[in-house]
């Protein structure tokens, strides 16, 4: 709500110059904090911690139709990336902060043996190039002699590459007897960067474990699989045996053979010795002990905390009844909310409006309000208007605001309304683009970062609040149907979306309503509460309001490499593309990207990987090209 709590944050991080981990509720909020603490903290490590999932669908069974559904899913190699270096910084530095989601109390795998797997190499130590090559298959890196890419080493005589799962970079390793040479090289270009007299490579992988603990986890498998037979031919259960023993067979071949097998999270807790019921390892055990908590938005985040493991269990119960899984699997699982509250240091929960749970904790005396902004902006007015012709008068209100330069968010009930809404403005001549829950997290991204930009004047939603949208350029919000009581229309929400037009100093809030609910007279009020408070104290220090000046943060495009990897490699290489000498090497790639789109019959990204082929002997010559479009537009006639 623009009252400068992110700011608050990263001034008691300086103060206490310790770790720091902040979570915020989604991937959306998580990217917009890590580009401010980015900025904030420009020395420090500012790591990003999230699901590297573009898509997930979980293993899971349907007895009513007996249904299996295989664990399915798209990671995405960018985000693997930013939680491998996560992980990495913590152990490394004492200066990192991370920004993560609510998946941070998931399972990642010991951080005991994630260290003491880590390589490290030093110039001048014994080292061969047969030790370094087995360290690193260890480690859950892949040999390619082709093409060297995050996760891959490829020897070369007496020169070994490797590309750590953790970085943009890619080491080269002279050897002969001992480490001749260590350098640092740009794996795209070739170009060496700098030499180095030390290095450390840590696991591609947060699942790692030696060859010993292997051997002792199988044995424990293997145990725990007679068991659980025993039990299931005891109940008859003849078809349940005989998958669970041919399936954990499988995979406890491959554990031997390889030291991975698929799903092997499924046996974390063999892998890492716990007994029965213990929580699993996350991102918390990371962290010394004194590091700093901070829950962002903690009116959602905690809820989502407090549900998550039921969910899991539901599922992962299932599972084993019906012999897909050991009943170990129970334990590859997130964080109870017990668990949590144990696990966490002194914590900060910080949110515009506040829960119960948080509250509780914080009695009267734990509570800090920020109500007053460092800008001097205040808690925008509010109009309520009826319903009878609400968007004749909502048409109006953003053309005139579009005629300022400045931007309208637009609330609906349903997402059919949302897209309606939308193609209606559009041919009214209002520039306008929706957006909801249906869209991936990239197309989501990309709209707001041309909303951001000024490509379109409005944009409409059923739950904007959940995008975290700090754009100073919106002076207004518009809330359709607001006196439809429910989850949609709560006082929380009315508040958190009010919040989004109170960076500007001409900010308004519409609500159209033909009566007046409980929600509406609580958050009016709470408004109008803060409203004055803030008037007061302007007035007492002679403060003039000023809108808040929008800067270009860095990092928001965290997801684009995966959606349309040709047009970002240009876009993230642009301030080096326009180099005569860079252009051969950017096109090999985009040509070897096009190719591989095609041979996986994906012929649209092909096409627009061709595009910017085009566009790049465009820029050779001279001549830049603009981009196509992206996202789903509803331009104006």
């Amino acid at each position: 709500t623009g009252s400068g709590k992110t700011f608050t944050i990263a001034s008691l991080i300086a103060e206490m110059n310790k770790p720091a981990l902040i979570i915020s509720p989604n991937k959306v909020l998580a990217a917009q904090l890590y580009s401010e603490f980015r900025t904030f903290f420009p020395e420090n490590a500012v790591e990003y911690f999230v699901s590297y999932y573009d898509y997930y669908q979980p293993e899971a069974y349907i007895p009513s139709t007996d249904t299996y559904i295989e664990k399915d899913s798209a990671i995405n190699q960018q985000l693997d990336k930013l939680r491998l270096k996560a992980t990495a910084s913590i152990l490394s530095r004492p200066d990192t902060i991370v920004v993560a989601s609510v998946s941070c109390i998931y399972n990642i795998g010991s951080p005991e043996n994630f260290a003491k797997m880590g390589l490290y190499i030093e110039k001048g130590r014994p080292l061969g190039r047969k030790e370094l090559t087995e360290r690193l298959v260890a480690i859950r890196y892949e040999r390619n002699d082709m093409e060297l890419s995050r996760g891959k080493f490829r020897p070369r005589g007496a020169f070994v590459d490797i590309f750590p799962g953790d970085s943009e970079t890619a080491f080269r390793i002279q050897l002969s007897d001992a480490v001749e040479s260590i350098v640092e090289f740009d794996p795209l270009t070739g170009t060496e960067l700098r030499e180095h007299k030390h290095a450390w490579i840590y696991p591609a992988n947060h699942f790692v474990s030696t060859p010993a603990e292997i051997g002792e986890a199988l044995k424990r498998i293997s145990a725990e699989l007679a068991e659980r037979l025993a039990v299931l031919k005891k109940e008859n259960k003849l078809v349940e045996a005989q998958r669970l023993e041919q399936r954990t067979r499988y995979d406890m071949e491959m554990l031997s053979q390889t030291g991975y097998c698929h799903g092997i999270e499924n046996y974390s807790r063999h892998l890492a010795g716990r007994p029965a019921g213990e929580r699993p390892a996350c991102l918390f055990d990371y962290f010394p002990e004194d590091f700093l908590f901070f829950v962002d938005e903690s009116h959602v985040t905690v809820p989502q905390v407090r549900g998550m493991y039921a969910g899991d269990r539901s599922r992962k119960q299932t599972l084993v009844n019906f012999g897909f899984r050991l009943p170990s699997a129970l334990d590859n699982r997130p964080l109870k909310f017990d668990e949590f509250e144990a696990l966490r240091p002194r914590t900060v929960y910080v949110s515009a409006t506040p829960g119960p749970y948080e509250l509780g904790l914080a009695g009267k005396t734990a509570v800090a309000e920020q109500i007053i902004r460092p800008t001097g902006l205040v808690d925008p007015p509010v109009r309520v208007l009826p319903l009878t012709g609400q968007v004749k008068a909502l048409t109006a209100e953003i053309e005139k605001r579009a005629k300022a330069g400045e931007r309208t968010l637009v609330l609906t009930l349903t997402k059919k309304t949302a897209e309606d809404l939308s193609e209606f403005l559009a041919g009214k001549g209002v520039r306008a683009k929706y957006i909801h829950s249906s869209m991936d997290t990239l197309e989501r991204l990309e709209i707001l970062d041309e909303f951001k930009k000024g490509g379109f004047d409005a944009l409409v939603g059923i739950n904007l609040l959940r995008e975290g949208l700090d754009i100073p350029e919106v002076s207004l919000v518009a809330i359709l149907n607001a006196d439809n009581e429910g989850f949609l229309r709560s006082e929380t929400t009315l508040m958190q979306i009010a919040g989004r037009a109170a960076r500007n100093k001409c900010g308004e809030v519409l609500l159209f309503a033909d009566r007046n609910t409980g929600s509406m007279s609580r958050a009016l009020g709470e408004m109008d509460r803060r409203r004055k408070l803030q008037l007061e104290y302007n007035e007492r220090h002679g403060i003039k309001p000023e809108s808040v000046a929008r800067r270009e943060l860095a990092g928001l495009e965290l997801y684009a490499a995966d959606r349309e990897r040709g047009y970002d490699l240009v876009k993230d290489l642009s301030a080096v593309a326009v180099k005569p000498e860079n252009i051969k090497d950017i096109r090999l790639q985009l040509e070897r990207e096009m190719r591989e789109a095609a041979d996986q019959l994906n012929f649209e990204l092909a096409a627009r990987l061709r595009d910017r082929l085009l566009e790049l002997s465009d820029m050779a010559g001279g001549k830049p090209r603009r981009s196509p479009k992206k996202g789903r537009s509803r331009p104006g006639k």
